[in-house]
């Protein structure tokens, strides 16, 4: 399950891990900014959290990577 929010200057998506699933992971959330994306995971057996922020740049190559197959890649910028 997910839900989507838009705020002001962010889109806020959150992926809600499903009970059926062992074992049970935190939540994601999902913050899109202009220039970035922020990535958090709640951990669930504690009051702490991972998070990580990724570049528009680093955004768009994870974006291709999806669908790639395995080797190394750039992309290129436009002009």
């Amino acid at each position: 399950m997910f839900t989507i929010e838009h705020d002001f200057d962010a889109t806020v998506i959150t992926l809600i891990d499903e009970p059926e699933t062992a074992p049970l992971q935190g939540d994601v959330v999902i913050t899109a900014f202009d220039d970035r994306v922020v990535v958090r995971q709640d951990e669930p057996d504690t009051d702490r959290y991972s998070e990580i922020t990724l570049s528009s740049r680093q955004l768009a190559e994870l974006r291709a990577a999806l669908n790639l197959p395995e080797g190394g890649y750039r992309l290129d910028r436009p002009k």
